[in-house]
């Protein structure tokens, strides 16, 4: 990267080929859905391991571990798999992605023991890390500009997956038995073909502009300034996906211990917070184009703190209310730091979504490693408690640089 230039090549229609504006929902929509998909089968994992602690005897680090496998795996490949395709973009590679999954599904469904498990969690690790940096690029090539929508479909495809996967693991997987699993490999072929379709989209797009010039974009600040904003928004993600992970992989054994609930109840229970976090994921992005990222970065991280700070301390009803106020502010973040990172480092979309989503994984899966080890040692109660303060570091936002200003002086000075 330098203080002033990177490229990228934006889309834009002619009148002998095919418009990407004509075509962006459809394409982002699709993405969206196998996004969906994916997350799907990522979301399986945290969702059956109250039937997974009772079918092997696991203490809670070892489900810590589970996750941990599974999200480190992504998070070292994404940021790799995103910089090798900035240079030479592989839409082709998101089926065999989505192939990775759908074999580490068949082997959490079929495991004999617990070191099977961690070989099916890391291929649905894989999986992912194959998917999100190129059909995030994929996303934003077909937005017409409007990247913080088509960021926001894109990831609202994976929250619903997301939220969707505890209501399946709590009516089909608890009653049917783990190899019911295996189930979903229906879901994971249907993705395979829909993504060989938009791969094939995305090349004709590509080689029909292939001869143009690409469009030159300068970075809106000095280097060193870009470096310190993206370790802001490195540890925004960090906080985010530290209290997301204690909901994710813990909720579920939280609600039973504090309220007696059902496995089944539980599962719904974690569905209300992965629901909302879907509908904050579909709003944040639009009202990020329409605001600022910035604001919406401060109003998403730093708005939730009263709900978290409430929720170890509430009720049935209010943890209820509590939990669909925290999904719903706090996922509104994510797609504005990743359209705010893509813009501080022009052309690299591939690398930022690797990262980004890479890191988002890691974090998630260190931070479930960590609780699960405080849990055993302090109780699930207590790791609430703490969790409750991580929002605080969305103070750091402070030190965000003003976007819409540098636009308006490149604007000016252009």
């Amino acid at each position: 990267m330098t203080d002033t230039t990177a490229a990228s090549i934006a889309p834009q229609p002619s009148a002998s080929l095919p418009s990407v504006q004509a075509t962006a929902f459809t394409v982002i929509l699709a993405v969206s859905f196998c996004h969906g998909i994916n997350d799907i089968m990522q979301s399986l994992l945290p969702a059956i391991y109250p039937l997974l602690k009772e079918n092997y005897g696991l203490d809670f680090w070892q489900i810590g571990l589970l996750t941990f496998t599974f999200q480190v795996t992504a998070s070292l490949l994404q940021p790799i798999i995103g910089m090798i395709t900035d240079k030479r973009p592989m839409p082709y590679s998101l089926p065999y992605g989505m192939a990775s999954s759908l074999i580490g599904l068949i082997v959490l469904a079929y495991a004999g023991h617990y070191a099977l498990l961690l070989v099916g969690a890391s291929l649905i690790g894989i999986g992912s890390a194959i998917f999100h940096p190129e059909s995030s690029r994929i996303a934003r090539f077909a937005s017409g500009g409007r990247f913080g929508l088509a960021q926001s479909l894109f990831q609202v495809g994976g929250n619903f997956g997301q939220s969707m996967g505890p209501l399946l693991a709590a009516f089909i997987v608890v009653p049917f038995g783990q190899t019911s699993i295996s189930w979903f490999a229906v879901g994971s072929l249907i993705g395979i073909i829909v993504l060989s379709r938009v791969g094939g989209w995305y090349s004709r797009m590509r080689a029909a502009q292939g001869s143009r010039k690409a469009a030159s974009f300068v970075s809106p600040f000095p280097r060193k300034k870009v470096m310190g904003a993206l370790a802001v928004l490195t540890l925004l993600v960090l906080t985010k996906n530290a209290y997301i992970a204690s909901l994710s992989s813990y909720y579920t054994f939280y609600s039973i211990h504090k309220f007696g609930l059902s496995v089944q109840m539980s599962q719904v229970m974690l569905f209300l917070f992965l629901g909302a976090s879907a509908l904050g994921i579909l709003l944040g992005g639009p009202f990020g184009d329409r605001y600022g990222q910035k604001a919406m970065i401060w109003f998403s991280i730093v708005g939730v703190l009263p709900f978290t700070l409430a929720l170890p301390y509430a009720n049935f009803e209010w943890t209820m209310v509590l939990t669909v106020l925290i999904g719903l502010i706090l996922s509104s973040a994510f797609s504005n730091i990743v359209v705010f990172a893509q813009e501080l480092v022009p052309g690299r979309v591939g690398t930022i979504a690797g990262i980004f989503f890479g890191f988002a994984f890691g974090m998630g899966g260190i931070a479930a490693a960590v609780l699960g080890v405080v849990a055993d040692m302090k109780g699930i109660d207590f790791v609430f408690q703490v969790c409750s303060y991580l929002p605080l570091l969305g103070l750091l936002t402070v030190f965000l640089p003003n976007m819409k200003e540098a636009r308006k002086a490149q604007a000016i000075a252009s």
